[in-house]
């Protein structure tokens, strides 16, 4: 494949999508994700007790679930993309440090290892993943059922 400045610009632009992903998460700003999906995106969260659903719905289960997560860092890496004209597929690990409530006021910090599975489509505003399915690899400090 010819590694041409177009191509360049695409890998760049698609691996600052994907991390922009985890740092609107991070930062609870749902309203981002219209930035980075598109607006009919299929997103499956099932891999790790969520939903199969749409971007609207993605919003609503991300508002009702995080917030007994009061920090959280999506940390991106080993980004793999297959460009192919106006349409992408990427695949990318992601380890997810998060902070869990107690019942009794304290803390604890939990460790999460997915990976994220995405098609990507060029639109007239850029980059958007079109559809994502989590995958689940480990999980550590973390008492419940995936």
């Amino acid at each position: 494949m010819p590694r041409d400045l177009q191509y360049l610009l695409d890998r760049a632009d698609i691996s600052d999508l994907l991390i922009d992903y985890g740092t609107a998460i991070d930062a609870r700003d749902f309203a981002a994700l219209d930035r980075i999906f598109t607006a009919d995106a299929v997103i499956d969260y099932r891999a790790t007790g969520g939903p199969r659903c749409t971007l609207e719905e993605a919003r609503q289960f991300l508002a009702e679930a995080l917030p007994q997560f009061p920090r959280s860092q999506h940390m991106m890496g080993n980004i793999s993309i297959a460009l192919q004209d106006a349409t992408a597929t990427a695949r990318t690990m992601c380890h997810n440090p998060m902070v869990m409530r107690q019942p009794d006021g304290g803390e604890k910090v939990m460790f999460f290892g997915i990976w994220y599975a995405d098609e990507l489509v060029r639109t007239d505003d850029g980059w958007r993943i079109r559809n994502r399915c989590l995958e689940f690899c480990y999980s550590y400090n973390y008492q419940g059922s995936i």
